[in-house]
């Protein structure tokens, strides 16, 4: 038996991506089930669950409900006590509990005023005065984190804490706004990340446009990597007979770089084509 883990929309929930990442990112086998945000409420979806009511819920591998996402990370710590979620240096691994806890209570006019979502970013965007205190703590935070470990993530190598700030970090992509020097890096090393990137390739796949995370401002090209150019042809020869996720008979066809590749599934081709970059297992064929 596996852990499941219960997640919102890819595109628009801040808190699934940080279970997401925790797992994902960690090498933890799990399962990811979806509700869906424009049907019935998460709290009905969630009924069998009880008494869990929002995204991310965790089921573990002994049938355990888990529904906070500070609870998960901790107790996902604690089950795979060499996952490296939390540093190893208790200096740093304190460090790495304050900033995420800080980050799951905090920020709340950064929360309300600029919601996450991975499908666009916008231009022209002015932040209210509470957003702007909110960013300057941020920027004081992360400075103060990343002097103390010297990098490359907030407590050294990557940990929960990071996966707690990525949402954050695509906040300030997304709505182009200011913070310093090393707090902008450290957006770009999140925007950069696979695992960042494959989520966002998972919702550019799925497409569902959800209005009422919509702002009205001027939009701008997405500030993370550009992906390779990639686009789905119904008809030609794949340079591979077996999908590189499932190891199953190719069934549908896309072309890269002038070549043609099979998958599964229009799951798989549609995720691939998105961000072919990110995926480890195509990237492989195209070499």
């Amino acid at each position: 038996m596996t852990h499941r883990l219960i997640i919102g929309d890819y595109t628009y929930s801040s808190w699934s991506l940080r279970g997401w990442l925790l797992l994902h990112r960690f090498g933890i086998p799990f399962r990811p089930e979806l509700v869906e945000f424009d049907q019935d409420s998460v709290a009905n979806q969630l009924k069998e669950h009880a008494p869990a009511r929002t995204v991310p819920t965790l089921i573990t591998d002994t049938g355990d409900v888990v529904w906070d996402s500070l609870a998960i990370a901790e107790e996902l710590a604690t089950r795979h006590p060499d996952a490296g979620i939390w540093p190893s240096d208790p200096s740093l691994r304190a460090l790495a509990r304050n900033l995420a806890a800080e980050m799951h209570s905090g920020y709340n006019s950064l929360r309300n005023e600029c919601p996450m979502n991975l499908s666009v970013a916008y231009n022209g965007f002015d932040p209210s005065d509470g957003t702007k205190a909110d960013l300057a703590r941020i920027d004081y935070v992360w400075g103060h984190a990343l002097e103390r470990s010297n990098g490359p993530w907030l407590c050294g190598e990557y940990s929960a804490v990071d996966a707690f700030f990525a949402p954050v970090a695509a906040r300030i992509a997304g709505y182009g706004l200011s913070v310093g020097e090393a707090a902008q890096a450290y957006v770009a090393r999140h925007l950069a990340d696979l695992a960042f990137r494959r989520w966002r390739a998972l919702g550019e796949a799925r497409a569902v446009a959800l209005p009422w995370y919509a702002k009205d401002f001027d939009t701008v090209d997405w500030p993370g990597p550009k992906p390779l150019s990639a686009h789905i042809v119904e008809s030609g020869t794949a340079e591979n007979a077996n999908c590189p996720y499932s190891g199953k008979p190719v069934t549908h066809l896309f072309e890269v770089k002038g070549r043609t590749f099979g998958v599964c599934n229009a799951n798989c081709r549609a995720k691939t084509v998105a961000d072919p970059e990110a995926w480890p297992a195509f990237m492989a064929l195209l070499a």
